[in-house]
């Protein structure tokens, strides 16, 4: 017999043999006790220690996808473990602030230009800034269509009607 929905079958196999006889499969699944669930898969990379790795990753301006590939796991397994553990959700929204100060911090320090210093790429902070964090940066442009005078727009409304000759 197979295991079947974490039951076990060995309780009623020993019975059974014991006593010397076969019993019907509906007494057979009576007398079937149930087991502890045993996880699937295999277990789990999640170390509580991530959670301090997460934020010093979150200082130094990593995205989310660059402290995954520094803990060698996928970001669905990092949203994985968000979601289960309150600790490392935390600790990903400290290491979100923590990443959007340090490139606020870098565009800051560079704003004004000073001779042989390094120098910023405005348009590239711009656009990683609008990637990163789209809620603040996110450059959006609103298009409303009025009518004559700024009223509504009029539409006419035109019918069609077919005609069949007799």
């Amino acid at each position: 017999m197979y295991n079947r929905d974490c039951y076990s079958l060995s309780y009623y196999a020993e019975s059974t043999f014991r006593e010397g006889y076969m019993a019907t499969k509906k007494q057979a699944k009576s007398a079937i006790k149930p087991q502890a669930k045993l996880s699937v898969g295999r277990p789990s990379k999640y170390n509580p220690d991530f959670c301090q790795r997460v934020i010093q990753l979150g200082k130094l301006g990593k995205s989310v996808e660059q402290i995954a590939c520094e803990l060698d796991v996928g970001t669905r397994t990092m949203y994985e473990w968000r979601d289960v553990h309150p600790e490392f959700s935390h600790a990903l929204e400290q290491a979100k602030e923590f990443e959007q100060y340090w490139w606020e911090t870098i565009a800051q320090t560079h704003m004004i230009e000073e001779q042989g210093a390094a120098k910023l790429n405005a348009s590239i902070w711009s656009r990683s800034m609008a990637a990163r964090f789209p809620k603040k940066y996110r450059e959006s442009t609103k298009h409303e269509l009025t009518g004559a005078d700024g009223g509504p727009i009029e539409f006419n409304k035109i019918e069609r009607v077919i005609v069949k000759n007799g």
